[in-house]
């Protein structure tokens, strides 16, 4: 071995011996700001499509803010999404169904934004395989959900974690989606995925996480709600809807945890059960608010890791001027979804609202019965009023008041259900709905009051249900289980609690959704599924606009096949509760 070649040898050896006993050298201090979006709903752009008229909230607005956090070079940005983007304004209905063939909306906007990473939520399940397994591939950005596991490779579908790395610093991101999916959306939706319980699904990744990354910060971003009792369920409810509260509580690990789903707004601390503190943030919806969690990362020797200060916030960004950048650049596909809203397809007669569809029969639900009998040819409709505030102006109707009529992309299933349990299922309906009055003072509609002492709904109004094809009456001062009086079809025929009748019934009601055919009905989960007789083969709001366009003119008319009773109590407790829920 020539001298030169000696030296050589000597210099690599020492240089590997070198670095094997050295650790990298680790920042003294980083500020790192995170900054969640959640439930966006389709509020990408300053317009509010359904409406037709111009809006102070949208992605436009964060982007402005979040730029602004990029300005400043002081601190490391990183920017995340919680889920539930692809449905609400039709914005986002155009990309999904009907421009598909294009990259979506939201992998060009949330790209161009610079997202690090975002959860997938219920409502971008909905969408259907076709556009949530497009979407994945398209978006620049790793979409996360642990506990969506795919039922052939036994792994998560989406991908369960990701590791963000800043100025040395190595970030843990374990995304979680509600388990509660099957529950309302049809199985082909989501074949072949199974959905495993949060805290369970927690507890693997979390010593995963560990173990194989060692990172310096550990978050969770689950597309949960926080409150775990919801809908009556328990903090030992297995697959709990609502269990983001649940795993920062049992699971410890976390250092900060974002909440969505639930539309609220949270800003607290909880103790995990290793006594350790966990951040809980939840930015409601919409893209009015973001949530932010600011980090400064000091380097402790002694203990060789970083010692951690975290403040968290919740920041409007309503009101913030969209960023004109970012408004040039999808102008073009703006003006696209604006001419697709404003088609017209029909005339209707004269306006109907929402609102009265909260105080009893109404005509803006009772034209969604008529559509749905028409279109499966049932015996009995159910349907609920599926938007608190939406009014159908008289004139000309277009597209986008479909997205008023119908807000979801459920679709229309017809079911075999007995006399008894369609019963049953109305007194299910009037427990969540009606108050149980004892005076005529009393309020019509079962109330609660918030943490600032307002009166509001008890439960979902969506999950108010009404039938049409029959006949009834509900006793305001009767007893729960026995308040629902049906005297007989619509047509004049018998009802007979032993017969079966066929039902037209939207896809997430029929596949168990708000619990009317599991609880109130009494059939079981595994059951409902045989139960079904036919299925629309995409969304009932295509249906009804294919509907409206054949009838041309729509002469909105209610029913009057269902009563309060007494009429005078009734009268009274609705007059009060328009007053507290509707003040304007």
């Amino acid at each position: 071995m020539t001298l030169k070649k000696f030296l050589f040898t000597i210099i690599v050896v020492t240089g590997l011996l070198f670095s094997c006993n050295t650790k990298p050298k680790r920042a003294k201090n980083v500020k790192l700001r995170m900054i969640q979006t959640t439930d966006v709903h389709g509020s990408i752009f300053p317009y509010d499509f359904i409406r037709n008229k111009e809006t102070n909230n949208s992605l436009a607005s964060v982007y402005t803010y979040v730029q602004k956090q990029r300005a400043n070079k002081d601190i490391e940005t990183i920017l995340l999404d919680n889920g539930d983007i692809l449905q609400g304004q039709p914005v986002v209905y155009y990309s999904n169904f009907e421009s598909a063939d294009n990259e979506h909306i939201c992998a060009s906007v949330m790209n161009f934004m610079g997202y690090d990473a975002a959860t997938i939520g219920n409502h971008d399940i909905e969408a259907g395989h076709e556009v949530y397994d497009k979407i994945n591939k398209e978006f620049k950005f790793p979409w996360l959900a642990a506990n969506a596991i795919d039922k052939k490779t036994r792994e998560p579908y989406f991908k369960a974690y990701t590791i963000i790395n800043r100025k040395g610093l190595k970030i843990a991101v374990l995304g979680l989606i509600t388990p509660a999916i099957p529950n309302w959306l049809p199985e082909n939706i989501w074949e072949g995925i199974k959905f495993e319980d949060m805290v369970v699904s927690a507890k693997k990744w979390i010593k995963i996480i560990k173990k194989n990354e060692k990172p310096d910060l550990i978050v969770g971003m689950f597309h949960s709600g926080v409150d775990f009792t919801y809908g009556n369920q328990t903090d030992t409810t297995f697959k709990n809807e609502n269990a983001t509260r649940l795993v920062a509580e049992q699971v410890p690990g976390f250092d900060i945890v974002f909440a969505g789903h639930d539309h609220q707004e949270y800003n607290l601390w909880f103790k995990s059960s290793d006594s350790s503190d966990v951040l809980l943030l939840d930015p409601r919806s919409y893209a009015k608010y973001v949530a932010v969690a600011d980090i400064e990362f000091t380097w402790n020797k002694n203990q060789d890791k970083y010692d951690k200060i975290i403040k968290g916030d919740i920041v409007k960004t309503e009101n913030i001027e969209a960023d004109s950048t970012f408004l040039a650049k999808f102008e073009e596909y703006v003006e696209e979804v604006k001419n697709y809203v404003n088609h017209e397809i029909g005339f209707i007669s004269k306006s109907i609202s929402s609102r009265k569809a909260l105080f009893g029969n109404s005509e803006f639900v009772d034209l969604i019965h008529k559509i749905q009998l028409e279109i499966s040819g049932a015996d009995i409709s159910f349907t609920a009023p599926l938007n608190y505030d939406a009014e159908i102006k008289s004139g000309p109707v277009y597209v986008r008041d479909m997205f008023n009529l119908y807000r979801f992309e459920n679709l229309l299933y017809t079911m075999n259900l007995n006399g008894n349990e369609i019963k049953d299922y109305l007194e299910f309906s009037t427990d969540l709905w009606f108050n149980e009055m004892t005076s005529e003072n009393d309020n019509l509609i079962k109330m609660k009051k918030t943490h600032d002492g307002k009166q509001r709904l008890a439960s979902a109004y969506y999950n108010f249900s009404s039938a049409a094809g029959i006949d009834y009456s509900i006793n305001l001062k009767g007893e729960k289980g026995n308040r629902v009086n049906i005297t007989g079809l619509s047509n004049g025929d018998k009802f007979e609690l032993a017969k079966k009748y066929t039902v037209a019934i939207n896809s997430y009601r029929g596949n168990g959704g708000g619990g009317h055919l599991i609880e109130g009905a009494g059939i079981l989960k595994s059951q409902l599924a045989a139960r079904i007789i036919t299925s629309t083969d995409k969304d009932l709001r295509y249906y009804m606009i294919k509907w409206i366009e054949k009838n041309k003119t729509i002469t909105p008319e209610k029913y009057d096949n269902w009563q309060l009773t007494p009429k005078k109590w009734w009268e009274k407790a609705k007059a009060k509760d328009i007053k507290i829920l509707f003040p304007d």
